[in-house]
């Protein structure tokens, strides 16, 4: 019966090849963003899923509220929590307390090679190997980081190091860090096959901190200082004791907190971070620095997109198939004479809807591999077409399948299987019942869905230029930056680079400091000032420069002077701090002293606000302030900065030269530019993510509805071929016809519109609530939007219907 089913159901394909062609378009469009969509959310959904009692592991991260209203987060912990949660919790099973670090080279006794930068580093024993799921290929787990100078390898780093020789010849083998520091490997792992944040390649045992003078870090017993390289894990013994241990944590904060911080009102925590929520964390940082963390709400807005573009494509499906009922009564009708039940007449549109799903899917799979590449952005790199492959994606591409089928066939099924045969035989049909017929609901809800990502997309593009176009406050073109190895201490030898700098022609400006002044990552200080009334507190950002930095980068001062020199701890603060200590005139905040713990910093200067990262956010409080701690060994000075004269086709000879003094300077450390321009362009990168998934998501929307909509067209004017016929000898002219068969049409896209405007601006008008400077919802992006559909559907329309009205009347009438 099946094969039978299947026959008559192919050779109906092939009787519409047109509506056929529509159909799979539409489908094959909607399938493929779920299928990619849909291995990119499995991809990321399956961070961390292997290891043994997984749902048990956390990450003890900490947290800091300052009593003048900041806050800051710190995937790290002081060094002395994990001894303490090891010994003095009993509801924690296992602890694993590592440090990364980040050696300069490694050097190996058979490759005559030195390795610069190696990633993934960590000083660790054996706990770490019994809190994750690793596989040893050769060593002994239990005493191979017990001992100082010993390190485990991955199987992918033992064979970089080692090419050619066997995990269990690599054991016994050394390598050299930072020229000097000599480990025997004791072991090799192999790496993990599935999906993982800890992207970790070498293990040096714990008892090696000496050799790489972090002995005061890793072994500390101070409860003040919180590193971010100092990473606890702890796996508690059933989940449901995780709100006990949580509250321990607060307990021990609390002890901790040391007096001066109580009465400022500064307050420590530490949290439970459960290890799969590190792949998603906004707030604490993951491992791999090269590779973005995922966004759960970046993949719940690519979920709806997908789902929308599907039930597009099924919509065009129904329209279709219901549109093209009276074609197909006289079948049924025969069929339920000769007997056939409404069971077999379902079943037999069912099937045929499956084996248009099933050609749908085969062309959505190779159209994926290319949604791959277009969508490269969004991404990961480890995410490739193997995923195909997985047992899981496997079940999920056939229940997406078998999904489909049931929601676009479902309804045409219903509805021709409920023809009376009689009536079916004599195409005296009226499938609506009087009622509005489901496929004008249908389309226009195709045509709001598509409208929607019409204004989106003009709304996030006029955003986006709006940030792009606004003046950040300080000089972008033709400034670089240099970072220099952030091991070396001489500040000698940074500004002898710095000098040699300032020596090569077309270097118009040059300084020493920190990071630049709009940047990712940025320092603050909890400040207070007495004023007449109170005491103000502010969380005070901290930019950190020589007395050439403000120059270099265009920096406007508005009142007072410059610092005196480069080690005086003096403020030059901004506009927003002035205000916020109580000054509404530049020249009243100078001389102001500022209290940072026991020490004072005046105020020498006040400098004009611009933006520290993107216009997203507002602009903060900040100070710029000198190296005031280079005396006791602590320099934050750690890149050169410089603004070049003339063009950019003329500054390749100088960046040549800027290279090579900085490899006579540090010959180990790795030579990176960086230009503002570029630093300020990637602030609003997730935004032109956005911005590219919109026009493919509007693109495909406005190609689905059109191509549904000119299958309605087709069906229209072959339903009303005698009726144009007769109008057309009746004297109806051309432009009458056309408005006849395009009204209706006209009037459900409009009705879209209605529905689509509100809905658009509800939703655009939140996302532009994250905005600290943002565009306004214009009333023309939606006049665009209503009469660009209205124009693009007329045209569509009009190459059907004025084809139809063109047709020679007497054709017409002869038609049955």
């Amino acid at each position: 019966m099946f094969k039978n089913y299947l026959k008559i159901a192919w050779r109906n394909l092939q009787k519409n090849k047109l509506f056929t062609a529509i159909n799979i378009i539409s489908l094959s469009i909607g399938l493929s963003a779920s299928f990619v969509i849909g291995m990119m959310i499995y991809h990321d959904m399956t961070f961390d899923r292997f290891h043994k009692d997984g749902d048990r592991i956390f990450r003890v991260t900490t947290s800091f509220s300052f009593g003048s209203g900041g806050q800051f987060y710190n995937s790290g912990v002081t060094a002395p929590l994990g001894e303490t949660l090891k010994d003095g919790i009993q509801e924690i099973g296992t602890t694993a307390a590592f440090f990364t670090i980040y050696p300069v080279k490694v050097t190996s006794e058979q490759v005559n090679q030195a390795f610069r930068n190696p990633q993934g580093v960590m000083l660790s024993n054996g706990d770490y190997f019994d809190m994750f799921s690793y596989n040893w290929l050769a060593g002994n787990k239990k005493s191979a980081l017990k001992e100082p100078n010993a390190v485990v390898l991955s199987e992918k780093r033992a064979g970089k190091y080692f090419p050619g020789l066997l995990p269990e010849e690599v054991v016994g083998m050394t390598t050299i860090y930072n020229d000097s520091i000599v480990v025997t490997v004791l072991g090799v792992v192999e790496n993990f096959k599935e999906r993982s944040d800890l992207f970790f390649e070498e293990f040096i045992s714990l008892e090696t901190a000496n050799a790489f003078g972090m002995q005061d870090q890793v072994f500390s017993t101070n409860w003040g200082g919180t590193n971010s390289n100092s990473q606890l894990f702890v796996k508690v013994n059933d989940l449901e004791m995780t709100a006990s241990v949580q509250q321990q944590l607060d307990a021990l904060a609390l002890e901790h907190e040391d007096e001066e911080s109580k009465q400022d009102g500064d307050i420590t925590s530490f949290h439970l971070q459960p290890l799969n929520d590190i792949h998603f964390s906004p707030t604490y940082a993951a491992y791999d620095y090269s590779q973005p963390q995922a966004s759960k709400s970046t993949l719940k807005g690519l979920f709806f997109i997908a789902l929308f573009l599907l039930l597009l494509g099924c919509v065009n499906f129904i329209n279709l198939n219901t549109a093209q009922g009276f074609k197909r009564s006289k079948e049924v009708g025969v069929r339920k004479t000769l007997g056939g039940s409404k069971s077999q007449i379902r079943y037999q549109f069912l099937t045929e809807t499956f084996l248009l799903t099933i050609a749908s899917a085969l062309v959505s799979i190779l159209l994926s591999m290319w949604l791959l590449q277009l969508f490269s952005d969004f991404v990961p790199a480890s995410l490739t077409a193997n995923v195909f492959t997985e047992p899981m994606v496997i079940a999920g591409i056939l229940a997406l399948l078998i999904t489909v089928t049931f929601i676009a066939g479902f309804y045409p099924a219903m509805i021709l299987s409920k023809f009376k045969p009689a009536s079916a035989i004599r195409n005296q049909l009226a499938v609506s019942n009087g009622r509005i017929p489901l496929r004008k609901y249908l389309t226009v809800f195709q045509f709001a869905i598509a409208q929607i990502f019409v204004i989106a997309t003009l709304l996030v593009g006029k955003q986006i230029n709006f940030m792009m176009s606004q003046d950040m406050g300080i000089k972008t073109d033709a400034v670089v930056y240099v970072d220099m190895p952030w091991h070396e201490k001489s500040i000698e030898k940074k500004e002898r680079f710095l000098n040699a700098v300032k020596s090569l022609p077309q270097i118009q400006t040059a300084s020493i400091g920190g990071r630049p002044p709009a940047s990712f990552g940025y320092n603050s200080a909890g400040i207070s000032y007495f004023n007449d009334q109170e005491e103000v507190k502010l969380d005070l950002q901290q930019l950190f420069g020589d007395t050439q930095y403000a120059d270099v980068y265009g920096i406007e001062l508005l009142a007072g002077r410059s610092r005196l020199n480069d080690t005086i701890k003096e403020f030059v603060i901004n506009e927003k701090a002035m205000k916020l200590l109580g000054f509404t005139k530049p020249e009243d905040a100078l001389n102001v002293q500022l209290k940072i713990s026991d020490e004072v910093f005046p105020v020498v200067g006040v400098m004009k606000d611009f933006h520290q990262r993107s216009l997203k956010s507002g602009i903060e409080p900040m100070a710029l302030v000198g190296d005031g701690y280079r005396n006791i060994g602590f320099s934050q000075f750690n890149s050169v900065h410089f603004s070049l004269s003339g063009g950019s086709e003329t500054w390749e000879n100088t960046l040549v030269s800027v290279e090579k003094e900085f490899e006579n300077a540090f010959p180990d450390a790795e030579f990176k530019l960086n230009f503002m321009d570029d630093m300020v362009s990637r602030f609003y990168l997730q935004e032109r993510k956005t911005a590219k998934l919109l026009k493919w998501a509007m693109g495909l929307s406005l190609l689905i509805s059109c191509l549904g909509l000119f299958g309605l067209v087709i069906y229209t004017t072959e339903k009303r071929t005698k009726e144009i016929g007769i109008r057309k000898i009746l004297g109806a002219s051309l432009s009458q016809l056309n408005f006849l068969l395009c009204k209706e049409f006209l009037i459900l896209i409009g009705i879209g519109f209605l529905i689509a405007a509100p809905v658009a601006w509800y939703g655009l008008d939140n996302w532009l609530q994250d905005f600290a400077n943002k565009t306004t919802l214009s009333w023309w992006i939606f006049g665009i939007s209503g009469i660009a559909m209205i124009a693009l559907a007329l045209v569509i329309m009009s190459a059907k219907t004025i084809a139809a009205a063109n047709s020679n009347p007497v054709e017409s009438l002869r038609t049955e």
